[in-house]
């Protein structure tokens, strides 16, 4: 039986999800067209393209005002999320103090905060941009406080000895230490605050993706509603790539092969 080189799988595994998705639409559109199947139920993969082909200027504009909305709150939630990071990461007092909290504040549902952001700011960009932050800080804060709070005793130790102050800890060994984890948290958390962002656009906006999505549903066009759908997927799928690659770039020592 033949292997393949790490080269070859390589290859594979880059075209592997291309074939997936290939095949997912192909079994989609023909179920659409063997059963007959009301795009107003479920569109098809073709009536979706459509859709983006005919009504692309709109969706355009909506999904612009959606992406750099969560570029605000996914930064917004970046500097947060890092500086309360460090703080918990670098004091076992305050891991102990503030895990349990940060943890159930991330339990409640960030719909929920829409109707009381929409009080506070107002129908807009302010309440998406802030349901972006709140769903996206958690994973980028627990990921570097636990980069930096898991550090092992005996390398803290040794560096003590040779002349190192905690400060000299924390910022020379902990923070490239704790990079694996923060790469692998954006990567998870961008996601996340295109969710929040949608969320609040279908409640509280005017423009948007998801103000796209509840206007087209309310108007029975399901391809249009399906075609906004695709486009918030795609998005989120190119910023995670890109997460995916500066890891790789910038902490390649962490990773096999």
């Amino acid at each position: 039986m033949m292997t393949m080189t790490s080269a070859q799988q390589r290859r594979v595994q880059r075209v592997a999800p291309w074939i997936l998705l290939g095949a997912v639409l192909v079994l989609w559109q023909g179920a659409c067209l063997v059963f007959d199947v009301s795009d107003f139920i479920l569109p098809s993969p073709a009536s979706i393209a459509t859709a983006l082909f005919q009504y692309w200027d709109v969706i355009g504009g909506h999904a612009w005002r959606t992406f750099w909305t969560t570029m605000a709150g996914f930064a917004l939630a970046i500097g947060v999320g890092v500086v309360l990071g460090l703080v918990m990461g670098s004091s076992r007092l305050a891991y102990a103090a503030g895990y349990p909290l940060m943890t159930a504040f991330n339990a409640l549902p960030k719909a929920a905060f829409v109707p009381i952001l929409v009080v506070w700011f107002g129908l807009g960009v302010g309440p998406a941009i802030l349901t972006a932050f709140l769903i996206s800080f958690f994973p980028i804060m627990v990921n570097i406080a636990t980069g930096l709070a898991t550090l092992e005793p005996e390398l803290e130790d040794v560096l003590r000895v040779l002349g190192a102050k905690r400060r000299d800890v924390l910022f020379k060994v902990g923070l490239p230490r704790a990079m694996p984890f923060f790469f692998a948290s954006l990567k998870v958390a961008i996601t996340l605050a295109f969710v929040g962002t949608t969320v609040s656009e279908m409640n509280a906006a005017n423009e948007g993706v998801g103000y796209l999505l509840v206007s087209a549903g309310s108007a029975m066009k399901m391809p249009l509603a399906f075609a906004g759908l695709v486009v918030i997927a795609v998005m989120a799928m190119l910023m995670y790539e890109l997460f995916a690659v500066l890891e790789k770039r910038m902490t390649g020592w962490a990773h096999r092969g």
